[in-house]
């Protein structure tokens, strides 16, 4: 197990919490267009994304998906030509070059894909020059907080070497020290595995891991998406857009570019805690994604209370019975008496149109709706 050495972020180690209103990282209507030859490029449109302290995040998507300019949009490096980025309260689209370098260096530890280590000082000078940017240690320690930097890499005893002495592998783990040189919040991969083999992605994997149950909040930037399946929340990015991540957890099958559509044409609705939102017998014509908060499947008993059969919490889907099978509701769906619910509608003649495009997703739902419908019927005569 890795352990930092300090940590001074403010957020609970053992939770990986911080302040349950406020997102680290909020990006609100983000657009960004470049300027070519024959027109505007939308690289970003109308991006919205928030990310919690102590999250790790996988960024996903094609070469040329808007990925990158995600990234410079957050460090600061690029500017939204519309929209607004906050980081940590930071206005970062309203601060000018002087104040954003300082503020970065602080703020945000980035891991490059090429390492970028400086060939010709030593690896614990490469650490030591975040510390001397923006004088976050007194000079006295600034030494040996990279060493201990290193050390929790376990490249201590490769201090004093140059950057070509190591293989790849330990160049990575060095530029993630490095990273770390300032205690930032926020530690953001670009790609940080694509130059390792299989077995050295996973030990920078397992690295990132450690971090963030230590309070880090990591975002990964990444093309492999069985790695970016090992974070705990994956932002899609398809045509400058961001995928609605409960609409890839609840129809996985669907290609990057069907699952923008399905999230552009689902509806969010909202309910209050202990409201209907599905009644049995009643005609059915939507198919339903939760995306906040836990509903109920509820069976009615005679003579008794209605039965709860099962939850379902964000990522998981109702309605899909009804669309299969005959087109009333073979239950009633209610929200949780103990929390508000948020919930993605599509109506059953875009989800038909939606199938018609991947086989693949028609055949996985319609055997969750037989599995589903046969779960139904052994419940009630149980009731």
């Amino acid at each position: 197990m890795w352990t930092l050495p300090i940590s001074r972020n403010g957020i609970d180690k053992n939770t990986g919490a911080g302040d349950e209103n406020h997102s680290l990282i909020e990006l609100r209507s983000v657009v960004k267009n470049y300027k070519t030859a024959v027109g505007d490029f939308p690289a970003l449109k109308s991006v919205d994304l928030h990310i919690q302290a102590g999250e790790f995040v996988g960024v996903i998507g094609k070469s040329g998906s808007g990925k990158s300019t995600l990234l410079n949009m957050i460090t600061g490096i690029d500017r939204p030509t519309s929209g607004e980025v906050f980081v940590n309260k930071t206005a970062v689209h309203e601060m000018n070059e002087n104040r954003m370098a300082r503020w970065r260096g602080k703020n945000l530890g980035i891991v490059f894909q090429f390492f970028q280590l400086l060939p010709t000082i030593s690896i614990i000078e490469n650490i030591m020059l975040p510390m001397d940017f923006c004088r976050t240690y007194p000079m006295r320690e600034r030494e040996k907080r990279a060493m201990e930097l290193l050390d929790m890499v376990e490249l201590a005893d490769h201090a004093y070497k140059l950057p070509t002495a190591l293989s790849g592998g330990q160049q990575q783990r060095v530029a993630i020290a490095r990273a770390l040189a300032n205690d930032p919040p926020i530690v953001i991969a670009d790609e940080p595995t694509g130059n390792l083999d299989s077995k050295t992605a996973d030990s920078v994997f397992q690295l990132f891991k450690g971090l963030v149950e230590q309070g880090k909040t990591i975002i990964v930037v990444t093309h492999d998406s069985g790695l970016a399946k090992r974070t705990q929340r994956t932002a899609l990015i398809a045509d400058g857009e961001i995928v609605n991540e409960y609409v890839a957890k609840a129809m996985p099958s669907l290609s990057p570019a069907q699952l923008l559509e399905a999230s552009r044409i689902a509806k969010v609705q909202h309910f209050e805690p202990g409201s209907m939102i599905i009644s049995e017998g009643m005609d059915a014509n939507t198919f339903y994604i939760v995306s906040k908060g836990n509903v109920e499947v509820i069976l009615p008993r005679k003579d008794q209370s209605d039965v709860i059969v099962v939850q379902l919490g964000p990522g998981k889907y109702f309605g899909e019975m009804e669309f299969f099978h005959d087109r009333r509701n073979k239950a009633s769906i209610r929200a949780s008496e103990y929390t508000p619910v948020e919930v993605l509608a599509i109506g059953y003649d875009q989800l038909n149109a939606l199938l018609g495009k991947s086989e693949v997703m028609r055949d996985a739902l319609k055997q969750a709706a037989d599995r589903h419908e046969q779960e139904n019927v052994q419940k009630r005569s149980e009731t």
